[in-house]
């Protein structure tokens, strides 16, 4: 009961003194051991476990805190290990872990110690897992909360996003394309000819006009690793912290693309000096594309908006012109079932009546048309159905146009 008994000791003391005063008691303790001490949060055993690469065997005689949470998406119940004691066999070695969960100022800090026959062992093992957690494969690495988690769902659902299935102007999608593929073909290049191999790109544009698509196109034709950031704050951590893991984590997946969606929301007044340190300072960020989006671009610092070599090409996403509503509009009428096809006219109709229509709004026009139909099933309805909600839609975008201005003028 010794290891439940400093367990409850460690627990009981200031934070600065819990970790000296475990190594110091795990060292009398097991003098004939090696003891190596981890707080790197890529040193996941559970997740390294899960894949089969070791076997964990929790110590039945103490009390093991596993927290339990329930993921509404998947139907299921997730555990989390906080405080526990178990034995990993590895690679025919057996190793003893103590982890040790505690509060750090606004950070919750996951403490282990490893204990093995040699620090040989201890310092393999350790490697092995931190360097199997940071791999990206077949998921997308997301920051949230202070924290990196490997999302399996979000690289799934990115999976049917191409170029093929994006309308935008031919040239702008080709540029795209071009821009990243040569980037991530020429290291050897930018190399010789003394060029730092590292891009800043910025996709500018109102809400709804296929962005986040290019993005996750972009991500899908690469098959870089890819990482997302959804918020530098967080409730355990300061933004300062945030993002230098942030970039951080990006050194170490390079090549890679980072992707900061929303910048202007991102970086604020509070972070904005130390995240030009990481983007540009003295942090070398080779490989890394930084791919980042806005819909207001007069909300971010000129320093980062403007200054040459951060953000060192710009993409403007326009509402679509006529020729894009056409073939957006065509794409949606090739996958509708025969009793639903729109006319041609119908089709050139609606394209010149949606001038001043973003891709999101000829998606609701789509979306709201097929449910009136298929409250009558009348075949040729959809076009009475379409052209009837086309001034619906448009009284909405002028209300919406209006609370904005409204926002903007009392802001």
């Amino acid at each position: 009961m010794k290891i439940q008994q400093l367990i409850l000791e460690a627990l009981n003391l200031p934070t600065n003194a819990i970790t000296y005063h475990v190594s110091q008691e795990l060292a009398a303790f097991y003098p004939k051991k090696a003891l190596l001490e981890a707080s790197d949060s890529a040193f996941d055993v559970q997740s390294y476990a899960q894949a089969n690469f070791c076997t964990i065997k929790y110590d039945t005689s103490i009390y093991n805190q596993i927290i339990s949470g329930w993921d509404g998406m998947e139907n299921k119940i997730y555990n989390s290990t906080e405080n526990a004691s178990f034995e990993v066999t590895w690679e025919e070695q057996k190793l003893d872990i103590l982890l040790i969960s505690f509060q750090e100022g606004y950070c919750k800090t996951r403490y282990h110690w490893i204990l093995a026959e040699s620090k040989d062992i201890a310092q393999k093992f350790f490697a092995a897992v931190c360097e199997w957690n940071s791999e990206i494969r077949s998921e997308i690495l997301v920051f949230e909360e202070g924290y990196w988690s490997k999302n399996e769902e979000l690289f799934e659902s990115i999976q049917n996003a191409t170029f093929d299935n994006l309308i935008l102007p031919s040239t702008l999608k080709q540029e795209l394309q071009d821009d990243l593929t040569n980037f991530f073909a020429l290291r050897e290049t930018y190399e010789a000819y003394g060029l730092p191999w590292k891009r800043g790109i910025l996709f500018i544009g109102s809400p709804g006009n296929g962005k986040t698509h290019a993005v996750k196109a972009l991500i899908n034709k690469m098959q870089q690793p890819c990482l997302y950031v959804k918020s530098f704050k967080s409730e355990y951590s300061n933004p300062h912290h945030n993002i230098r893991q942030v970039f951080r984590q990006a050194r170490q997946s390079a090549p890679c693309l980072l992707v900061l969606e929303d910048l202007d929301s991102l970086v604020e007044g509070e972070n904005r000096s130390f995240f030009l340190n990481e983007l540009d300072g003295f942090a070398t960020n080779l490989g890394i594309v930084i791919l980042a989006t806005t819909n207001h671009p007069d909300r971010i610092d000129p320093a980062i908006l403007n200054r040459p070599s951060r953000f060192d090409r710009k993409y403007y996403f326009e509402l679509p012109a006529l020729s894009e509503r056409l073939a957006y509009i065509n794409l949606w009428n090739d996958r509708f079932k025969p009793t639903m096809r729109l006319s041609e006219a119908t089709i050139s109709q609606i394209a010149e009546m949606t001038n001043g229509f973003s891709f999101a709004y000829l998606k609701e026009l789509f979306v709201s048309s097929m449910m009136l139909w298929m409250q009558g099933m009348e075949a040729g309805g959809i076009d009475k159905s379409m052209i009837s909600l086309v001034a619906v839609l448009r009284q909405q975008m002028s209300s919406a146009t209006g609370e904005n201005t409204a926002a903007v003028s009392t802001a």
